[in-house]
């Protein structure tokens, strides 16, 4: 697992980690965040990433040291490696969205068969719907509403000092990782198109995204697959193309749900 150092003024540092491409998983990465002698994870994904991620992150800061585990949603690449945050790291809070809360049990049989020192209502704490502010170190992480870009449970997260918006799905492109910024935005377009196309639920949910994010500060934007965007200016060009993207329920008409030519034939069978 390869790691970049994104940000860092000596007290408040922001990290990256990536796997090296693999033909059977989708490639992501997992962030970092570290103010002072208190750090978060962000996105941590699977069982596959856990032993190369926290061989990873213990170059840089202990493992006990880990405030928060903090999952964006629901997806497997994003959070399914809960159970051996839970049992290695006994004081670590895990942070989810509200939504999300009584499904994630089904990753971890942990659960059921007392293996943690404490009960899953100590160890949890849940994102509501609108947001929220979470202390770290000095500073603090902004957890930013993103329902429907894809999960319905969505969110982002803001880092205020060094300016980064860590943005899940959005942005995301399955090509290299966020080691590489994007250089000409016109030219990536053709490695974001299909997947925001597919997995963006409408216009309307992008466009909202848009407005909403368009006066924030932002030094970069990292998503959580493929490359990074660096500055304001690639970042508004990816606001206005994402802005004006018809994708998800905007593609689909009765053509999507047609199954009938699947169905055998028991027209012989009934006369």
């Amino acid at each position: 697992m390869q790691s970049h150092v994104l940000y860092d003024d000596g007290h408040h540092k922001c990290v990256a980690f990536s796997m090296a491409f693999e033909d059977e998983s989708v490639p992501s990465n997992q962030f970092l965040i570290i103010n002072g002698d208190e750090a978060a994870v962000i996105d941590p994904g699977g069982d596959l990433t856990f032993s190369p991620l926290t061989m990873g992150i213990v170059k840089y800061i202990r493992l006990t040291n880990i405030r928060y585990v903090i999952g964006s949603h629901q997806d497997p690449d994003i959070i399914a490696s809960m159970p051996r945050w839970l049992i290695h790291l006994d004081d670590t809070k895990l942070l989810i969205p509200k939504l999300w809360e009584r499904f994630l049990p089904h990753y971890n049989s942990a659960f059921t068969k007392g293996r943690l020192k404490q009960s899953l209502s100590e160890r949890l704490m849940t994102i509501p719907d609108r947001g929220g502010y979470y202390p770290l170190g000095d500073s603090g992480i902004v957890a930013m509403p993103a329902h429907f870009l894809h999960s319905v449970g969505n969110f982002q997260f803001y880092d205020p000092i060094s300016k980064i918006l860590f943005s899940g799905d959005m942005g995301a492109s399955l090509l290299g990782d966020s080691g590489n910024a994007v250089k000409s935005f016109h030219t990536h377009i053709s490695h974001m198109e299909g997947f925001h196309r597919r997995y963006m639920t409408s216009k309307k949910a992008t466009r909202l995204w848009a407005n909403a994010v368009r006066d924030l500060e932002v030094s970069m934007m990292v998503p959580q697959h493929g490359y990074r965007f660096e500055g304001q200016k690639v970042f508004h060009e990816f606001l206005d193309w994402i802005s004006n993207l018809d994708c998800g329920i905007d593609l689909f008409d009765e053509q999507s749900y047609q199954f009938k030519q699947y169905l055998p034939d028991t027209s012989a069978a009934t006369q």
